[in-house]
């Protein structure tokens, strides 16, 4: 067995797509409209879906707000130079809500970035 993809709602999806894509680096797997179901999938992901996992953005036509909910988390990407890569992914305009820093209780240096709908994305330097 092996993770295929994680699903999230948005209320944009070309907004998504962009954050997701131009500031964060994915490529855009597949999408599809499904017109009966008034919905869009969109799956972004770091290589083919066949061997990476994937992140499915659900948007649904006459939705444009979610509540996120106090269950989620975030998703968690792997980076060198943490550093680095927030100061770039700051550049291109993304809002970091943590700093690059060690996790409290541990050594793991890590930061936070939020995407358009406001799900967190951790980023963990050296995995």
């Amino acid at each position: 067995m092996r993770i295929l993809h994680t699903m999230i709602r948005v209320a944009n999806l070309e907004r998504s797509i962009t954050f997701y894509t131009k500031i964060l680096g994915m490529g855009l797997l597949r999408q599809k409209d499904y017109p009966g179901g008034k919905f869009t999938l969109a799956f972004v992901g770091f290589g083919p879906e066949t061997t990476h996992p994937a992140i499915e953005l659900t948007h649904n036509w006459e939705v444009d707000h979610y509540d996120l909910g106090e269950g989620y988390g975030h998703i968690a990407l792997g980076v060198e130079d943490i550093y680095a890569t927030c100061e770039r992914l700051r550049e291109a305009g993304a809002k970091i809500v943590r700093e690059p820093g060690p996790m409290k209780h541990g050594t793991t240096v890590i930061a936070f970035v939020e995407d358009p709908d406001g799900y967190k994305i951790e980023l963990i330097e050296g995995r």
